[in-house]
């Protein structure tokens, strides 16, 4: 039996937690795994906490409930922190990935990880400003995901936005998109 990795996102609605875990799992798809990508929402309504999940794995993935054990925790708005408790149900083996300025030791010690975990942070949205003048922070998010996921050359997070929105989207979007994962995963921090 292969290994079935968990990502569990913590976002707020219409910061595209659940458009980042759907494109994760399309990306993926697309490289050759089996996924599944799903979302779950408290009071449905912009700006309230929900979550989105991913699993990922080399054969068909039986099951469907929500992620309780993450291996990787994606953290797109760090006012969360202290609101969702992005820590429960986490192992020793946990990645936290964090859209924060702040370093990987300093968000450690606030989630109050052991010195062995792995944080990596990366400012999403300051990336997402510069790129879009708006806050869209799951594209850099993609690009630091691919840190994670070795397997799967960062390129083809790039390309999937090339073949998936090319002529969908204006060339300033996409490139504003593809310039967003590149730099996700240039500038993200790991501690």
């Amino acid at each position: 039996m292969s290994q079935v990795i968990e990502v569990r996102w913590h976002g707020r609605g219409g910061q595209g937690a659940k458009t980042g875990s759907a494109i994760l799992a399309e990306v993926l798809f697309e490289a050759g795994k089996h996924t599944q990508s799903f979302p779950e929402y408290g009071a449905e309504r912009q700006g309230a906490p929900m979550k989105a999940f991913n699993r990922v794995g080399d054969e068909p993935i039986r099951d469907r409930s929500g992620v309780l054990t993450p291996d990787v925790v994606v953290l797109i708005d760090p006012t969360l922190i202290d609101a969702v408790k992005p820590t429960v149900g986490g192992k020793d083996s946990t990645v936290y990935l964090i859209n924060s300025p702040d370093s990987p030791a300093n968000l450690k010690k606030k989630l109050g990880l052991k010195d062995s975990v792995k944080v990596m942070t990366v400012d999403a949205t300051k990336i997402t400003l510069e790129e879009f003048g708006q806050n869209r922070p799951n594209t850099p998010i993609l690009g630091a995901l691919a840190h994670f996921f070795k397997d799967v050359p960062l390129e083809a997070f790039v390309d999937h936005f090339t073949h998936k929105m090319g002529g969908k989207l204006p060339e300033k979007v996409l490139k504003a998109n593809q310039n967003s994962i590149r730099r996700g995963y240039e500038e993200v921090q790991q501690g």
